[in-house]
């Protein structure tokens, strides 16, 4: 029996569907730390007393520093999605691109988008 090298259409779809839902959720965690980096809920140190001002900014400063990191990782993360979406379009999801051999269909619903198998991963680690 030969061994399989594409995912059928109904179970790119199912994939296609998982990442949509990640897309989303991605997509409006992006959302509140860029209302965090850009303050619009409005809550910033302006209406706090005084004595507290250094402080406040200080850590308002530190707080809008680390939502500014989350804010990038998370769209990173999005333009990972958006690319798992164009390589089910054009036919080479789910295919390793360090053996050629299909990633366990486990890993990609838990990683939909993954390019390379656990076995590559692991062999690129250790060098």
């Amino acid at each position: 029996m030969r061994e399989k090298t594409r995912y059928s259409e109904e179970e790119l779809e199912e994939f296609r569907a998982i990442i949509h839902e990640k897309l989303r959720i991605a997509r409006q965690e992006y959302e509140n730390y860029r209302a965090a980096v850009t303050n619009t809920d409005g809550n910033d140190i302006v209406d706090t007393s005084p004595t507290y001002k250094v402080l406040e900014e200080g850590a308002s400063t530190l707080s809008k520093e680390e939502a500014g990191r989350l804010a990038q990782r998370q769209m990173k993360f999005i333009q990972n999605l958006q690319a798992a979406l164009v390589r089910i379009e054009n036919g080479t999801y789910g295919i390793c691109r360090e053996t050629g051999k299909l990633i366990p269909k486990e890993r990609l619903r838990a990683v939909p988008h993954a390019t390379l198998s656990i076995e590559a991963k692991t062999r690129k680690k250790k060098r």
